[in-house]
């Protein structure tokens, strides 16, 4: 194992931004957490989003994804906000303040990649060289679960990655890497009996339960009910508990991650890209509701709120002004 190409990695790591670093060796996933996923997609949990049901193959053995895989390399990006929009008017989701993050940290783990050589697989015209593959909430890959593995931190009871001493409130990353690294240890998961995600979540998404062979207690999570699915990935109707839980929040909902303890130890985040607009800022309840979709497209140019499109969100705006 190079341990020196590790720590360089880890350092540059820092250096580009993020907030940590960890390696992890690819295999494939415990069999508790693929019998899990298994059995969250028969039944039914992840509503609507189909695509969370393709490639489990892939999602189980990330070695699938690329010819060679040795090493995953996990990184995380603080997005605390360090403004946020004014009380009273309509709110957004931290992580959405700012530019899409997929841009941001795939730019990021380029980066990381070409400073050690590494060319990506799959336009790699030569075959001596080391590959990469780089994902960002963007292929079939456990990012939660690869990020434990390389010692980043716990997957907490509101199925968030939760960092020691800094919280929850990161973007997540991997580059993978046809090369053997030294590898990270998990920690343990300190949630402890804390339930504050589970009792703040308005609709109920998150619920305990205790395991099959009674040995643990699991967090279970029902994508259907959650304000931030509903709000974002939902192309219906909002459902009627939403509707009514939405408060003033017209894109996803933090409120799981607002009740974290841990998150008293979030410090603001000082990335350009993700320091919201003026435009953004100065919006109103009145400017939200007479919104067009010109004025839609320029204030999210470059913005993860296009996920929801224009008709989404005036959808959202619609219910929000019921209130």
């Amino acid at each position: 194992m190079n341990s020196k190409l590790s720590n360089d990695i880890k350092a540059e790591a820092k250096n580009l931004g993020f907030f940590a670093c960890g390696i992890a060796k690819a295999e494939p996933v415990a069999e508790s957490v693929a019998n899990r996923l298994k059995e969250w997609l028969e039944k039914g949990e992840n509503a609507d989003m189909a695509y969370m049901s393709n490639y489990t193959d892939k999602r189980i053995d990330p070695r699938l994804l690329m010819p060679g895989l040795k090493s995953i390399v996990s990184v995380a990006l603080n997005y605390a906000p360090s403004q946020t929009l004014p009380e009273g008017e309509y709110q957004f989701a931290a992580y959405a303040l700012g530019l899409d993050y997929h841009d941001i940290v795939k730019e990021k783990l380029r980066a990381l990649a070409e400073k050690f050589g590494f060319e990506d697989e799959l336009h790699s015209i030569n075959p001596n060289a080391h590959h990469c593959r780089i994902f960002v909430d963007s292929g079939p890959v456990l990012e939660r679960y690869w990020a434990e593995q390389a010692g980043l931190g716990w997957t907490g009871k509101n199925h968030q990655l939760i960092i020691p001493k800094a919280g929850s409130m990161f973007f997540l990353g991997e580059l993978f890497l046809d090369v053997e690294l030294e590898y990270d240890s998990p920690m343990k998961n300190r949630c402890g009996n804390c339930h504050n995600c589970i009792d703040a979540c308005p609709t109920q998404a998150i619920n305990e339960t205790i395991s099959a062979s009674n040995e643990r207690i699991e967090a279970l999570f029902d994508a259907e009910r959650c304000l931030s699915y509903q709000l974002i990935e939902n192309r219906k109707h909002l459902s009627e508990e939403a509707s009514k839980k939405m408060g003033d929040t017209i894109y996803g909902c933090d409120r799981c991650q607002q009740a974290c303890p841990w998150n008293r130890f979030a410090t603001p985040n000082t990335t350009p890209e993700l320091q919201p607009k003026e435009e953004l800022l100065g919006m109103t309840k009145e400017k939200w509701q007479n919104l067009t979709e010109e004025e839609y497209r320029k204030l999210f140019k470059g913005s993860a709120v296009k996920r929801a499109k224009y008709t989404g969100l005036m959808r959202n705006i619609n219910a929000a002004k019921k209130k």
